[in-house]
């Protein structure tokens, strides 16, 4: 009995030893189809939270040449937007999918509108600020954060809003994810 007990022990304890990772995760589209992150196994994964009328708006457009340039080689941008800072997201899911096709050709994939911050936060987002054994925790802090997700579904790099999507700093993590 106690010979059980203790290989009962140790197997508890090995499977906690296994971080998760980012497919463990699923996920909402914005036309409302349940999406397991899980799909995207073996690609590099751009997670970046989205919001239409912001300062860096404007960055969708960078993010879509990245998307276009890299995909063919394994990347993936994902945009989750949310209206957490300045309400800089008011609208529908509807809304956001129109905006983006409409003003910046967005064809990667979008999710639905959900909180990235606070204790309400999406799971995802818990888990790439505060979960994570990469050491980039920490608050998103603004919108157009992005964060480089390499082939097994690790956080490798993290960017703030101000870098730019085709900065070298964020290419040069790309490709070097992407090896």
């Amino acid at each position: 009995m106690k010979t059980t007990l203790l290989i009962l022990g140790l197997l508890m304890v090995t499977n906690t030893g296994f971080s998760k990772t980012v497919h463990e995760f699923e996920v909402e589209t914005l036309q409302g189809k349940k999406t397991s992150l899980k799909s995207y196994s073996g690609k590099v994964l751009l997670i970046v939270n989205t919001a239409s009328k912001c300062g860096y708006t404007p960055q969708y457009q960078d993010l879509q040449s990245l998307y276009n340039t890299y995909k063919g080689k394994g990347l993936v941008v994902l945009g989750f937007p949310s209206n957490d800072f300045g309400s800089q997201e008011p609208g529908t899911n509807a809304e956001i999918a129109s905006f983006c096709q409409k003003n910046y050709g967005v064809t990667f994939p979008m999710f639905s509108k959900g909180p990235v911050t606070g204790e309400s936060k999406q799971a995802l987002f818990k888990f790439l600020t505060e979960d994570s054994q990469s050491g980039l925790k920490g608050e998103v802090q603004w919108n157009f954060e992005k964060f480089l997700v390499d082939k097994k579904g690790n956080l490798v790099a993290r960017f703030r809003s101000s870098v730019e999507p085709k900065s070298a700093p964020l290419i040069e993590a790309i490709e070097t994810a992407l090896k």
